[in-house]
Formats: C-alpha cells, structure tokens, sequence
C-alpha cells in the first residue's frame, strides 16, 4: 500500500533543536521535510511559499512565541509542539495540536506523534459525505473519532464542552462555536447559550426542557419559540 507523504517545518530558534528533529524527520519515511525556520516569521513566510501538512513548532521565539503566531493563523497545518516547557500544554489545547512534545524529545515519543498526525491526516482525505459522518475531538492526549449520529446533545461549561451521546460524555477544550461549525448543517440547533441539541434526538418538550436519551436539556425563554417552532414544523397533532 502506498504511504501518503507529509511535507513539514521544523520552527524552533535553537540550531540544536532544529538539527536533532531533522534527523528524526529523515528516519521516518512518510514524513518530508521542507523547511527548516528559526522563528515564526521564517516560518510565516514559508506557509504563503510551499504546501505545508505538518509543523513541529517551538513555544519560546524571539520576537513571537509559537503560540502567539499560531494565534495570527486563520488556517493552519496541523501542529505538534516540541517545547522544555511543560506549563503551556493547557494553553496550547485551544489550537487543537496533535499532540505536545517535551524535550528532550525521544525518537519512539516523536514516531508516536508523527503516526498521529498521520492517522488525523488520512481521516481528511475521505470524501465530503464520509467526512460528515464524524468529527475528531480533542481531549487529554488523543484525537478521538465521534460519529455524529451518536451525538445527543452539547453542554457548554465555560471554556470546555461536553459532547452527550447515550453511552459517554466527552469533554474537549474548545468554544461551543466552533463546536457547532464542526456540525452537519440542519442537524443540530442551540437551543440556549450552553446547549445544542440533535434535532432528531428530542423525544418531547416539557415546558422549558426537551428530553433527549431520558435526559432533561434546558431551552432559554428567548429561544423557545423559535426552538419549538423548528422541532415541530406543522407535525403537531392537535385533538
């Protein structure tokens, strides 16, 4: 079978750190490297000139660190941090990274990484119908495959999420926004600022709650017309 090819960066402003992840890109051989930057302006510059898949980027930059650039980015390459500073992994959870290496990085820790990203890449090259099917969510180290049918609903909790289906509840560190444009169109309706529900999910409408998978969802006063408007969509059956 055919490996696909991920063309990558290394960003880091050591020439240490740069030369000892080059070696390990060369050991692996999906992976291609097509750049070396010794910060994020190099690598900035570098994104508008090739076609870049995979970045392993550096935390502590001159000038900018790898966070701060990642923030200037309205689309990126998928990301895997290769950083001595253990206290951003939570931080760096919002720009949804594949995975977040400390150094000194092992070459086994970035094989490991390295297949993740592979894994996550080879999952966007299914056609636009499968792709609907699923989403990958983010939570503690792994990207994890949730089917969209599954779904009840989604619980917002201040930064995080959480994603209800009838057997588990997964959490992930990203704004219910994004979350609902990750979301098959027509599928999924918010019904008050901390919840989204599946449309074909609710199973009744108790005054100001539905009641998906036996589970009681809130709905906002200022939503409930419009939300009980779109669920029955003149399918009430009057006596």
């Amino acid at each position: 079978m055919k490996t696909e090819i991920i063309t990558c960066i290394i960003v880091d402003d050591e020439p240490i750190g740069r030369d000892a992840l080059a070696r390990y890109v060369e050991e692996i051989d999906f992976l291609l490297l097509v750049g070396s930057c010794k910060n994020a302006l190099e690598a900035n510059n570098m994104l508008k000139e090739k076609e870049i898949d995979l970045v392993f980027l550096d935390i502590h930059m001159p000038m900018m660190s790898g966070l701060e650039w990642l923030s200037t980015l309205t689309q990126s390459p998928l990301v895997i941090f290769t950083t001595a500073h253990p206290e951003y992994a939570i931080e760096s959870y919002q720009f949804d990274v594949v995975d977040y290496l400390l150094k000194p990085i092992s070459f086994q820790r970035f094989l490991q990484a390295a297949n993740k990203a592979q894994r996550f890449l080879s999952s966007q090259e299914r056609t636009a119908t499968e792709e609907e099917d699923y989403i990958f969510v983010k939570t503690d180290q792994q990207l994890v495959k949730l089917q969209v049918t599954d779904i009840l609903y989604i619980e917002s909790m201040q930064n995080y999420i959480l994603f209800h289906t009838a057997s588990e509840k997964i959490m992930t560190l990203v704004p219910l926004k994004q979350a609902i444009e990750m979301l098959p169109t027509g599928q999924f309706l918010q019904v008050h600022k901390s919840y989204v529900v599946a449309k074909d999910k609710v199973e009744a409408i108790e005054g100001n709650q539905l009641i998906l998978g036996g589970q009681k969802v809130p709905v906002s006063v200022r939503l409930r017309k419009g939300v009980v408007d779109e669920l029955m969509r003149g399918k009430l059956l009057r006596k």
